[in-house]
């Protein structure tokens, strides 16, 4: 059984990877809405990343290179941010969210830890939600290309291991 240490850490790289992706390319997206969504979603992702870097005395631990991957690759091939936001909303958010819960079972006798699992879950569902908010002002995107990319994000994570969580042994 991994320890809370290595649980926060891990959870840490998942919130560190999404608040510096986001933060990066917001400002260079094309889609005014867009872009001050994924400025608040980078803002509340780091936050959360924070409160957990301070239960931690390693200073070491990176962003997962997997998400900041799939979002990366979601910004060059939408620099609108409506596939950056799409893959926060349905390929990277609920697995971080599943990670949240499954490190929650691990840690959630502890009360301290437990109540920092709330919180970054309660983060994570928000600002899930933050982005349908934001999306039912747009217009729908019906081209086949995007969609096909939109669904090779989720094959990417697939095919490294993280079907449905980012796990928290990788």
């Amino acid at each position: 059984m991994p320890s809370s240490d290595e649980v926060v850490g891990h959870l840490l790289a998942c919130f560190d990877a999404v608040y510096r992706v986001l933060g990066e390319n917001a400002p260079r997206m094309t889609n005014d809405a867009y872009v001050v969504r994924s400025h608040e979603m980078s803002r509340a992702f780091g936050a959360v990343a924070l409160e957990m870097r301070s239960f931690l005395d390693d200073a070491s631990i990176r962003p997962l290179p997997v998400i900041e991957a799939v979002l990366s690759h979601a910004f060059v091939n939408d620099e609108t941010g409506a596939m950056t936001l799409y893959a926060m909303a349905m390929v990277v958010g609920p697995r971080i969210l599943v990670s949240v819960r499954d490190a929650h079972e691990l840690l959630g006798s502890d009360p301290v830890m437990g109540a920092l699992l709330d919180h970054a879950a309660q983060v994570g569902v928000a600002e899930i939600v933050s982005v349908g908010e934001v999306a039912k002002g747009q217009a729908p995107i019906e081209d086949p290309s995007w969609q096909e990319a939109a669904r090779d994000l989720s094959n990417t994570l697939e095919s490294s291991g993280n079907a449905e969580s980012f796990g928290l042994s990788r």
